[in-house]
């Protein structure tokens, strides 16, 4: 694993930061009392929408690596917890090239530690924030081939962008990207199985500073707009399910989806 030369940018403890809120959610260590505060202000059902998301992406990471997806490009990665995505999908496809983005400097510490390739593959970790799509599909390209199809992995990411920032052309850039046959693969927060439950966790990130828009079904969809949507399309993260019947159904705090670009 390598970071690609990029110098270590510092810490900041006083502020807490969405990767390290979703470490803790997860039951993870690598956060501070800062994330701490934000995490318990959240409802107690953040914590299961949490583990239910991330179960999600093994399963889709899973299935594409079965379907010949060798090259990723996960972008807004979080702190590792095992397994991580190259985990997942090197266990199916030994040889896949795997590149995490993220704009937490403690995310970068911990990846050049923790996410180690397997030998046949390569795993890499660029620290580059979504907001800025060229400078990471710029430096991408030296990692991953462009001109062969890619899975872009967009995962509780975007909800963290607000209307202003326009996320929809953020992921249009990085889709336009993409040759014919990658595909995206995304989760976004959601109040709609929870609307009870929005304002506790709206204030929950205002009062940590940290941008919160989660958004309805109507308003998720246009991240797939032009692209092939996969069965069973843009459904409940506990609703995902290819190789097998899904199970009771759950609550989910997020929607999900698979999309190929056509």
């Amino acid at each position: 694993m390598t970071a690609a030369g990029v110098p270590r940018p510092p810490i900041d403890t006083r502020r807490p930061h969405p990767a390290r809120v979703y470490d803790w959610l997860l039951g993870g260590k690598d956060n501070y009392p800062v994330d701490q505060q934000v995490g318990e202000r959240l409802p107690a059902e953040a914590r299961g929408n949490a583990a239910r998301n991330r179960a999600f992406m093994h399963r889709a990471a899973a299935w594409l690596a079965k379907h010949g997806a060798d090259q990723f490009l996960d972008i807004g990665t979080g702190i590792p917890t095992e397994p991580n995505l190259h985990q997942v999908v090197q266990a199916i496809s030994p040889g896949a090239r795997v590149v995490y983005v993220d704009n937490d400097p403690i995310v970068l510490r911990h990846a050049e530690a923790l996410l180690t390739s397997s030998p046949q593959g390569a795993t890499h970790f660029l620290h580059a924030d979504v907001r800025d799509p060229e400078t990471i599909l710029e430096r991408a390209g030296t990692l991953l081939d462009l001109r062969r199809p890619v899975a872009l992995s967009l995962i509780a990411l975007l909800h963290f962008l607000p209307d202003e920032e326009d996320p929809h052309a953020l992921v249009r850039t990085l889709v336009e990207a993409l040759p014919s046959g990658s595909h995206l693969l995304l989760s976004h927060g959601t109040a709609d199985q929870h609307p009870e439950l929005k304002h506790q966790t709206e204030a929950a990130y205002k009062k940590g500073e940290i941008p919160l828009r989660m958004r309805t079904r109507t308003e998720v969809e246009p991240f797939f707009e032009g692209l092939e949507l996969l069965p069973p399309g843009l459904v409940f993260a506990t609703e995902w399910y290819q190789e097998a019947p899904a199970p009771a159904r759950e609550r989910s705090g997020f929607y999900v989806g698979v999309a190929r670009v056509p």
